[in-house]
């Protein structure tokens, strides 16, 4: 069954970015595989359905008890993926916020001043990192994207690709203490993986992983012991699973214990062997989020989780 306890891999509250003119973004098309065309809806009925999608995920997710900070997109911007905040800052414990650079120059414009004062008013912040300035020189690393955080081991997982530069990477994990654990990887066509976080979810108690994207033998070998080593239980998804997002879930901390949040579809391909291995350790929140999907990422996506502590009243 699953566990009553929180845990410092899952956190209890979030930040997320209600869309207003959202819209598969013309600009990440290029090397994110899972970007889909939109035939069937006017671009107004994409940006009603997300704006929709992402309300009613928030309000589940508060039901659950997680703590929500819903903001709604910047009518003065254009920014597209403004629905996967994640890609743009993250909270640690100890007080810290890291802000990056992002590959896109339209996924730039995502990046509020009012969202980290938000949580520094909320939560205690002694330091905001600012990586944003490698951008002019080409260096890109799209936070929680490109890495994931195993919070507990130390340890950045991160898929090589065009959002994830070791110069960047390098920085970071020396700043926040993070073992780097780089790999190549690709899909069916031979493309990297443009996020990890489409790859793997790194929970407290088991990870899922698509271990076949990982392109090299060995190093695949060597994921899969490091995440045993860290003391989790490794599942593995196969490519058709995470064509379906199921890797793009999230843990996080509940009212009653810890919550595995990802979309319905990814729920639908885990097979009853997989639940049962997930939901021994946490409850499934699967979320409707059809129309955001077709942006290429999902709920994991959707969701910054705030890794801060909360500031007394």
């Amino acid at each position: 069954m699953h566990s009553p306890l929180a845990s410092v891999q899952a956190p209890g509250a979030v930040v997320m970015v209600r869309p207003h003119r959202f819209h598969p973004n013309p600009q990440t098309a290029v090397d994110n595989g899972f970007q889909r065309h939109a035939a069937d809806a006017t671009p107004s009925e994409l940006a009603s359905r997300a704006h929709e999608e992402s309300g009613r995920a928030a309000e589940a997710l508060r039901a659950h008890g997680v703590r929500v900070h819903l903001f709604d997109e910047d009518p003065t911007q254009d920014t597209p993926d403004a629905v996967f905040p994640n890609n743009w800052f993250s909270t640690h414990a100890g007080g810290r916020i890291a802000v990056y650079p992002m590959y896109s120059p339209n996924r730039r414009r995502e990046r509020r001043a009012d969202i980290i004062e938000t949580l520094k008013a909320e939560y205690r912040v002694q330091e905001v990192v600012d990586y944003s300035g490698l951008e002019r020189d080409g260096v890109f690393l799209e936070g929680t994207g490109a890495m994931v955080l195993d919070h507990l081991g130390r340890v950045a997982y991160v898929a090589r690709s065009n959002r994830a530069d070791p110069v960047a990477l390098e920085r970071f994990c020396t700043q926040f203490d993070y073992e780097p654990m780089v790999f190549d990887t690709a899909d069916g066509e031979g493309r990297p993986i443009y996020h990890t976080n489409v790859l793997m979810c790194v929970a407290t108690e088991f990870a899922l992983v698509g271990l076949d994207l990982v392109a090299d033998p060995r190093r695949r070998e060597e994921v899969r012991i490091r995440l045993q080593e860290t003391g989790r239980e490794v599942i593995v998804l196969d490519a058709a699973q995470i064509g379906e997002f199921a890797g793009n879930a999230l843990e996080l901390s509940g009212s009653e214990g810890r919550l595995l949040a990802l979309s319905e579809r990814a729920a639908a391909c885990l097979t009853p062997g997989q639940r049962g291995r997930i939901e021994r350790s946490a409850r499934l929140l699967p979320l409707a989020v059809p129309t955001i999907e077709l942006a290429g990422g999902s709920v994991r996506c959707m969701l910054a989780g705030v890794h801060l502590a909360r500031r007394p009243g």
